[in-house]
């Protein structure tokens, strides 16, 4: 059962509260020196750019361009093995079937598979989709968690338990336990969702069993509804979405946990733990749920959806602190890397609306399309920026899952689901060409200290 709102784990002692004020009193860095030493915080450059600490095969991400010497901000593109995701999603688009076993394949392997070897492939991950015997009864509808990232994480800590060769870090055995992984985190996090609904929520319990012959998409449909149905619509667009999340460079903050715990020489199940644990950060995976709840309060608020004056004071009031979160962001947009667009964003748009209109939802689209056309100039005006604002992926990716009647406990696992390619592909490469362990430099500028005796303090 889940804990109790007075569960004694739950509270924090007065005692505790006061104490944690002393670490903030002796933990607070001043903030000058930070630019007296030249650090990079976040791993990012006084522009704000990732500070260089690897090499990769697997992702590119392109955002600007060289013109007459000078770096110059450009639309926005996306590789995986060189392959330009637009041209890769056009290509399965137009053979009419789903992409993301063929995208993680050439993650995995570096080429795009052949149909014999496409088709091997997906009878691995059919054979791997599989718990082990009582799994579900003993782990997973045990203790559920209301977060369902950390119901993955404990899932993915417990099947260490399950694999007699957990320490085995020869390549061929973490691409045995990756493509296991890829296959089981579809069934792991829909399967944790269940067992939440049903305890917390009293909904009840369904445990559909996977389809050996059906896609990893159609398979999260088939096993999340009570009647296992979904349209073709819905399946394609929740391929499309896995595929486009499955890789994003070697920098964002879950992948390089993956490169940094698999540098210490760790299982694979502490290190994809380890990056689940990360993603499932608001600031990482966690950032389409934010989108989601920012749109519905501004529903909420405004009396004309239409309206651009309301909408344009909603959002000046965000980005003043006086609405929602009060965090002065306007969530879903702008991007670390990408300035003038997102591709995934571009690529993912032209379906929304087609689903917005398959499921009576128009004018809500309606709404974000606004909202994403106003958003960047009013950043831009009220935050006199310089470089380019634009929507980001994760700006409709909630609206589509909310579509898809994907509960809000599942948006992150959905991007586990599809991420966890991406991982496996940085973690063997990692293996293969690093025998450092990865050890930033941190500066101590605390005092030297005299040691006082206890009775003496």
């Amino acid at each position: 059962m889940l804990p109790t709102p007075n569960n004694p784990y739950s509270e924090i002692p007065e005692r505790v509260c006061e104490l944690a004020q002393l670490c903030r009193e002796t933990s607070t860095i001043e903030p000058s020196l930070y630019t007296k030493f030249e650090v990079n915080r976040g791993l990012r450059d006084i522009n704000g750019k990732g500070v260089l600490t690897g090499l990769t095969e697997i992702s590119e991400i392109q955002s600007s361009k060289t013109v007459n010497g000078e770096s110059v901000p450009c639309e926005g593109e996306l590789f995986y093995r060189g392959y330009n995701v637009r041209e890769l999603v056009a290509g399965f688009l137009a053979d009419k079937r789903f992409g993301f076993e063929e995208s993680a394949y050439l993650l995995l392997f570096g080429n795009l598979p052949t149909p014999d070897q496409l088709a091997e492939f997906c009878k691995i991950l059919a054979d791997y989709r599989t718990l082990p015997t009582g799994f579900v009864r003993d782990i997973i509808m045990k203790a559920p968690s209301r977060d369902m990232m950390n119901t993955l994480a404990r899932s993915v800590l417990t099947l260490y338990s399950y694999d007699n060769n957990a320490e085995d870090i020869s390549i061929e055995n973490v691409l045995r336990q990756s493509l296991q992984l890829i296959a089981l985190f579809p069934v792991l996090s829909v399967y944790g969702y269940q067992s939440f609904s049903h305890y917390h929520d009293g909904n009840s319990l369904y445990i559909h069993k996977p389809d050996p012959e059906l896609s990893t998409a159609e398979n999260i449909l088939r096993m999340l509804r009570p009647d296992s149905k979904y349209t073709q619509l819905e399946a394609e667009i929740l391929d499309l979405a896995l595929v486009l999340h499955a890789e994003h460079g070697g920098g964002n903050n879950s992948t390089f946990t993956t490169h940094v715990v698999s540098s210490s020489g760790s299982d694979t199940y502490s290190t994809v733990a380890a990056a689940i644990g990360s993603l499932k950060g608001p600031k990482h995976g966690g950032a389409n749920i934010k989108v989601v709840q920012m749109i519905d309060d501004m529903m909420n608020e405004l009396s004309d959806w239409t309206d651009e004056t309301q909408i344009g004071d909603y959002l000046l009031g965000l980005l003043r602190r006086q609405k929602l979160d009060k965090l002065g962001l306007i969530y879903g947009m702008g991007h670390a890397v990408y300035s003038l667009s997102d591709p995934r964003a571009d690529m993912f748009k032209q379906f929304v609306e087609k689903l917005s209109k398959e499921k009576g939802r128009e004018d809500e689209y309606k709404l974000y399309a606004t909202v994403e056309r106003m958003a960047p100039v009013i950043i831009g005006e009220e935050r006199k920026l310089y470089k380019g604002v634009s929507a980001n992926i994760d700006f409709y990716s909630g609206f589509v899952y909310s579509m898809l009647d994907l509960p809000l406990n599942l948006f992150t696992p959905i991007f586990a689901i599809s991420r966890i390619a991406g991982w496996s592909a940085h973690r063997i490469e990692e293996l293969i060409n690093s025998s450092k362990i990865i050890r930033p430099a941190y500066k101590n500028v605390s005092p030297r200290r005299e040691y006082v005796k206890l009775n003496n303090r």
